[in-house]
């Protein structure tokens, strides 16, 4: 039976493309509560764009790093292996997910050995156990709205790549993937920052902290912009990928496999 997955070129494939997939996703929601400077990465002076009336420079979160590259994955998956391919991956990302962040918060709740926090001492972090539940324990509005930004922005990629397909048919490539991939990060952006920031404080009833709808989209529309230049900075690599594919495959299995995925996704 092991025999008999591991050797078919197609279910290899899909457990690679998946687990790279999901794994992309879970470190991209483990590292994006680190905030950066982009212009100060790149040794550059800040943009300071007015969007809405208010100041942006590009200081986003780590996992702008991660998120394209999901995309594209998407994209690919979509392409070999249809809707339902898609679905099952973006659900099961979502599951684990969640439940890393379950195991994060059993981890944060066990008393450290004194030990542990005497070594970080050394290393002048006075408050070792406090800055581990900091960087871990990500409120939950925030896992809520990363999830909820994920999965529809993982169907919308779906539906926008598909409509695009039907109507080019084989060509265009970087037309269904790139296209795909603007309209459903333009979406994950906005939703994940409205839930988090506009609509969750508002129902906790934490009125200190929450956004108003202007500096929501200030920053959705400024880390857009990002995501926009590295979707279409990416795009050669979308076609590395098919040509990667295509020799691992086969012409034969490969046309077969779109075609599959084309009849089920339609």
């Amino acid at each position: 039976m092991i025999r008999t997955i591991t050797g078919d070129k197609s279910t290899k494939l899909f457990i690679l493309l998946g687990g790279f997939f999901i794994a992309n996703a879970i470190v991209a929601e483990i590292i994006g509560v680190k905030i950066f400077s982009l212009e100060d990465t790149l040794g550059i002076k800040p943009v300071n764009l007015t969007i809405f009336g208010n100041s942006f420079s590009f200081n986003l979160t780590a996992g702008v790093l991660l998120w394209p590259v999901v995309f594209i994955m998407t994209d690919i998956i979509n392409e070999y292996y249809g809707v339902k391919g898609v679905r099952f991956l973006s659900f099961l990302a979502a599951v684990l997910i969640a439940y890393t962040f379950i195991m994060f918060q059993g981890a944060i709740a066990l008393s450290p050995a004194d030990f542990w926090t005497g070594n970080y001492e050394g290393q002048h972090i006075e408050d070792a156990n406090e800055a581990y539940r900091v960087i871990l324990g990500q409120g939950s509005w925030i896992i809520i709205g990363s999830l909820a930004a994920f999965l529809i922005g993982q169907i919308l990629d779906v539906v926008v790549f598909h409509s695009i397909k039907r109507s080019t048919g084989e060509k265009a490539i970087w037309l269904r993937a790139t296209g795909s991939t603007l309209v459903s990060q333009l979406v994950d952006s906005f939703v994940v920052l409205f839930i988090a920031f506009y609509i969750g404080p508002r129902v906790s009833g934490n009125q200190g902290m929450p956004w108003s709808l202007g500096l929501v989209m200030t920053i959705c529309i400024g880390n857009y912009i990002y995501k926009f230049i590295v979707a279409v900075v990416m795009t050669p690599v979308i076609y590395l990928v098919h040509w990667m594919i295509e020799r691992y495959l086969g012409r034969e299995l490969a046309a077969k496999m779109k075609k599959q995925a084309m009849e089920k996704g339609g």
